[in-house]
Order: structure tokens, then sequence, then C-alpha cells
């Protein structure tokens, strides 16, 4: 069985389309196959298109209605927890993912026996602003979490069911996909499929959404920053007695030298900015860590309707 885990984001004139054509691609080979949306909160009317989806595909397609936006990975993750395929696709909802190359990656996925198979698109209809949001965490990813490198993240891939089984199990407050991916397994490969443009409006990541979404991964599932942050310290404390050692002899060797004030204030500014820069990078894990002993839910669910 097939599932397709769909997020549900400002895309009321966009969904149904996608949802049509999913269906009919996966009717062309499987009889058993389901379809989840999940409305993260959308301020337009997607909860109406998903339930009126629902009433005309009965025994395909199923809704998740959260109370609030709480983003793309948590809606993911509800998604997979009410789905029940043994191969679970996650896809857009705006079109530039063609629900057509679907079997492209379930093959991929069953031919080179990988856990995770991730669309790779040659060329991306995006805005310079989101292509670059999103080589920033490819790159975060690779040196974080561990990526491979020749694989490269997108929104559009297949996964097996015991990898989604152990993704779910992660309850905290701050989601990351590729985190949860990474962890469960390093078999992923990768196929090229085309990258089409959006059906309409514009994508829902704003600047703040994309630096929310980096910090997520790497405070939630790496301390390579906080070790960084050890290994800076170390090195500022010892490039700080160096250069006291320098002055100690140059003042020896010459009395006439007198201390510099510009010298002293690079190095306040210097030490006191990254001071504040480690203390700020600790205050983000400690803060997490508040909120995560808080219970803070990942998401809530107001409704689900569907095939069960």
């Amino acid at each position: 069985m097939i599932s397709v885990v769909i997020p549900c984001y400002r895309s009321e004139r966009s969904l149904r389309g996608v949802v049509e054509k999913t269906i009919e691609t996966l009717k062309e080979r499987e009889k058993a196959f389901e379809i989840v949306l999940v409305n993260d909160g959308s301020p337009d009317n997607v909860w109406n298109v998903i339930e009126d989806l629902v009433k005309e595909n009965k025994k395909f397609v199923k809704g998740i209605n959260f109370t609030k936006n709480f983003g793309q990975h948590a809606a993911l993750l509800a998604g997979y927890k009410y789905s029940k395929g043994d191969i679970i696709v996650s896809m857009d909802d705006d079109g530039q993912t063609n629900p057509a190359y679907l079997w492209k990656l379930v093959d991929r996925l069953n031919e080179g026996g990988f856990d995770v198979v991730y669309a790779k698109y040659p060329q991306t209809k995006e805005t310079l602003f989101r292509r670059m949001g999103s080589w920033l965490n490819n790159k975060m990813s690779e040196v974080l979490l561990n990526k491979p490198k020749e694989v490269k993240g997108t929104s559009f891939y297949a996964i097996r069911r015991y990898v989604v089984e152990d993704m779910v199990r992660y309850d905290k407050s701050y989601p990351y996909i590729g985190g949860l991916v990474y962890r469960a397994t390093s078999n992923i490969g990768d196929v090229e499929i085309e990258h089409q443009e959006r059906e309409s409006g514009s994508s829902g990541y704003t600047l703040r959404k994309l630096i929310n979404l980096t910090l997520n991964g790497f405070t939630a599932f790496s301390v390579v920053p906080l070790r960084i942050a050890s290994f800076l310290g170390v090195f500022c404390a010892f490039a700080g007695f160096i250069y006291a050692i320098v002055i100690i002899i140059r003042k020896l060797t010459d009395p006439s030298i007198q201390l510099g004030y510009s010298s002293l204030m690079a190095a306040i500014l210097f030490i006191g900015g990254l001071i504040m820069f480690l203390l700020g990078l600790i205050g983000e894990y400690v803060g997490r860590i508040y909120i995560g002993i808080n219970n803070q839910p990942q998401y809530v669910i107001k409704e689900r309707i569907g095939n069960e």
C-alpha cells in the first residue's frame, strides 16, 4: 500500500488539481492507496477544499485539520502518524512537483533497495531567495547532520514504513524532517525529476521561517555548534595568551613603546562580541530544552475526516 502525505497551506486554488492528478497516477498501478491531506492552519479555505475532496473520494482521501499553523514539518509528522502505507510519498500542494513522477521515486526505492529516495531537480523553478534558503539548509545538513553530500534533500520523496515509524516517535516541539531521516538511516538515494512552475500563490516560507527551520535543524539534532563554541573559546584564550606574551616582550625590550588604545579596544570588542554570540547560542539550546520540559505540543488536531 502507498500513502501520499501532502501538507496544505495557502493552496485552495491548486490543491484540487494536485489531488486529482495524484489519484489518477496512483490508479495506474495500485488498487490500495491513500492520500492524507493536512491543513496546517491555512488562512484561506483549504479545509473546505479538503472536506469536498474527502466527500468525493471517500475510499482514497482523508483529512487532518490543525488548530493553527504549526509548520510544514509538524504537518508531515501528523500525516505520517495517521497513514497506513508500506511506502509513504511526501509532496507539496502547489503543483511544482508533478504527481506523474511519483512512480519514479517508488521504482528507484524498490530497485535500489533504498530506505529513502529524494527527487533531484536539475533546474528549480524558484526565486533566488528560496534557492539560497534551500542551499543553506542542505549545507547545514551535510556539516551538522551527516547528510550524504551527493543527495540533495527536497520536499518530494518516498520513504519506507519502518523509517517513518522511527520518525513519529519524536514528539518534541521543534521537528525537523531532515534530521529525523538522517538519524534513522544513511541508505538514501535520489532520482532526477523535472521541477515545474508554481500553479498559484507564493511560497509560505518567509525569511523568518527559513531561519527558524535552520535553527531547528542544528539545535534539535546536533551538538556540533556547541563543540565549535568550545573550540572558539580555546582558540581565543590561546590567542589572547600569545598576544599578552608579545606585549610583555615588546615592553621589556623597548620601554618607550606606549600600549595602544586601538589594539586594546579591538581586542575587547572582538572578545565581547564572541562571548555574546556564544551565550546566545547556548541560550537557544537552553530555551528549547525549557519549552520541551513544558510539553509544548508538536501539533494539535482539531478534527480528522476520511476513510477511517
